[in-house]
């Protein structure tokens, strides 16, 4: 079986490191599916998941705020400003974050910016994804 080096790395830390046989992340035009051998490519990342699939079949689940998708043949390397594993996510605090975006979309509060308030709404839902698909991960 084929694999590609993946890295997942925030501005905090490195997320991920290790093969892969499959990594699918939301670019600005669409979402991506990067397999083994893929052209080289380096697109901007909306706020989003990105899922991993390693040679095992098992699926990983990342939640990030957005970056730069680097493809080379052997690597792919995702650059985000966050990123979080879908078991580390905090789903209460999630929750608010998105419920105190939607409320400031709503009202046009001045205390966040419209750009900011849609990047966390973007964020929340991007974990909140996750979140659900390693809850069904997790059942079967």
């Amino acid at each position: 079986m084929s694999t590609i080096r993946c890295d997942i790395v925030s501005a905090e830390e490195e997320i991920f490191h290790g093969d892969a046989t499959l990594v699918v992340a939301t670019g600005v035009l669409g979402e991506l599916g990067i397999a083994p051998k893929h052209a080289p490519l380096i697109t901007r990342l909306k706020p989003g998941k990105v899922v991993v699939t390693l040679p095992s079949g098992e699926h990983l689940d990342f939640a990030i705020s957005g970056g730069i998708l680097e493809v080379q043949p052997e690597v792919v390397t995702v650059l985000a400003d966050t990123a979080i594993r879908a078991q580390d996510i905090d789903e209460a605090s999630v929750r608010a974050a998105k419920e105190e975006a939607e409320r400031i979309l709503a009202s046009k509060d001045p205390k966040m910016s419209l750009e900011q308030a849609q990047t966390q709404l973007a964020m929340s839902l991007a974990q909140l994804s996750a979140l659900e698909r390693l809850r069904k991960t997790l059942k079967h």
